[in-house]
């Protein structure tokens, strides 16, 4: 299970047992630094309470009040520093001044404070020290700049280091933290990122099992059901006419041998495109399509085309259905998968004929438009003549209609079928003469 930034680093609500401490080892440290700031306070205390004649278990008791204050740095350090300013002038408190000043500027209290609290710090050091040496030189012959240089070194030695220290560990401490949420939120992108490859891998292998079973069905489909109705009227016509049951029988063994090619190509194709399949599972988002694309263009490419049609209807004929072939416009070049389109869309839609309707007779058109080819096949009522025919009775999946519609649609055609007001069937669909990439 991934964690978050905030329960890897001690951030979250079980990390705040300890009052305001995050780590035990905080705790460790700032009582330890309380204590020996307790004990140097009350060392101290001995001497203040000389200076200012009071006893001294009073001053002793005073100091180790106050150095205790240190053990409050992380959650006040405000409070640290102006207690030690407040005991600069009895000259007590020198760790905790210089532990709070390094706490206040690693700490987020806004830097306005910071630098108001700091100069308040600076300035009462600055004081008490001016005083001190100036008592400890009086006696003595030194240059007039001795004694504010003196205080001025001093000063700056007791309070510029902790406090440069502590901006410097704020703003690492600060970047450190920005880094770790900027790695967590990329850990989560790359997550989404990983999760939206894998959907759209899984997107990409369903459209490509979907092709196939789409390609599967046209060649098959047709080239079977063909053969199905040559081999009932073979039947029908073996003990009666010889010679045309040759016939028949020899138009069986064509068509087989078509469908067989048909399906060499196409698994020819598939083999060509897995090892394309493969390299493409190592590569994210943007190539995770490409092999089935690829596969898809190829089989586009090596397919049928619209001047296939003329021998598609034939064959039609040949098993007996009476076909009417009409093109309209100029014939030219189209994509090979608008042509290959428009081919398995007359392709199954005369395949329908032979299931549905034997012995109707059916009227093939071919317009070449202006930006756009469109097909059109429609049959009539079936009549009495295709009872042999119907006799072979052909199954039906009910997946032709489907893989027609959705091969018009994917290349942003329009398909429209339905019932006649005679009794028979149409199918018509229209294609863009190109394909955007």
């Amino acid at each position: 299970m991934t964690t978050t930034g905030a329960h890897q680093h001690g951030t979250g609500p079980t990390a705040r047992s300890w009052l305001w401490w995050r780590r035990r080892r905080s705790v460790v440290l700032d009582v330890g630094l309380g204590l020996a700031s307790a004990f140097e306070c009350a060392l101290e205390g001995v001497g203040f309470a000389d200076k200012a004649a009071v006893p001294v278990p009073l001053g002793v008791l005073f100091g180790l009040v106050v150095g205790c204050v240190l053990v409050l740095r992380r959650r006040w350090p405000i409070a640290v520093v102006l207690v030690s300013i407040a005991t600069t002038p009895a000259e007590m408190g020198y760790l905790m001044g210089i532990v709070g000043l390094y706490t206040l500027a690693a700490s987020e209290v806004p830097r306005r404070i910071t630098a108001t609290v700091a100069g308040m710090a600076l300035s009462a050091t600055l004081i008490v020290t001016f005083v001190r040496v100036r008592q400890d030189v009086a006696s003595a012959d030194y240059a007039p700049w001795y004694v504010p240089t003196m205080a001025v070194i001093m000063s700056l030695g007791l309070t510029a280091p902790p406090l440069l220290f502590g901006l410097y560990i704020g703003a690492r401490r600060r970047l450190m933290e920005s880094l770790r949420e900027r790695a967590d939120s990329l850990e989560q992108e790359l997550s989404l990122l990983a999760d939206r490859a894998e959907q759209r891998a899984e997107w990409a292998r369903t459209e490509e099992r979907t092709r196939i079973a789409r390609e599967m069905h046209d060649v098959v489909a047709h080239r079977v059901s063909l053969m199905v109705v040559h081999a009932a009227a073979l039947q029908a016509v073996a003990l009666k006419d010889p010679q045309k049951a040759v016939k028949n029988a020899a138009l069986v063994g064509d068509m087989g041998r078509q469908a067989l090619t048909e399906l060499r190509e196409m698994l020819g194709v598939l083999r060509a495109g897995e090892s394309g399949t493969r390299a493409v599972a190592a590569v994210p988002l943007a190539a995770v399509g490409a092999a089935a694309a690829a596969a898809a263009a190829a089989a586009a490419e090596d397919g049928p085309c619209l001047a296939d049609l003329e021998g598609l209807v034939g064959q039609s004929r040949q098993a007996g259905m009476v076909v009417e072939l009409v093109v309209q416009g100029e014939a030219r070049a189209y994509a090979p998968v608008v042509e290959q389109t428009a081919y398995r869309v007359v392709q199954e839609a005369l395949t329908n004929v032979h299931k549905h309707a034997a012995g109707a007779k059916v009227r093939v058109r071919l317009a070449h438009r202006g930006a756009e080819v469109a097909m059109q096949v429609e049959n009539g009522a079936p009549d009495a003549s295709g009872a042999g025919a119907a006799a072979a009775r052909l199954p039906s999946g009910g997946n032709g209609l489907v893989g027609m519609r959705e091969r018009v649609l994917a290349l942003g055609g329009v398909f429209v079928s339905g019932p006649t007001d005679t009794g028979g069937f149409r199918v018509s669909a229209v294609l863009p003469d190109r394909v955007e990439g």
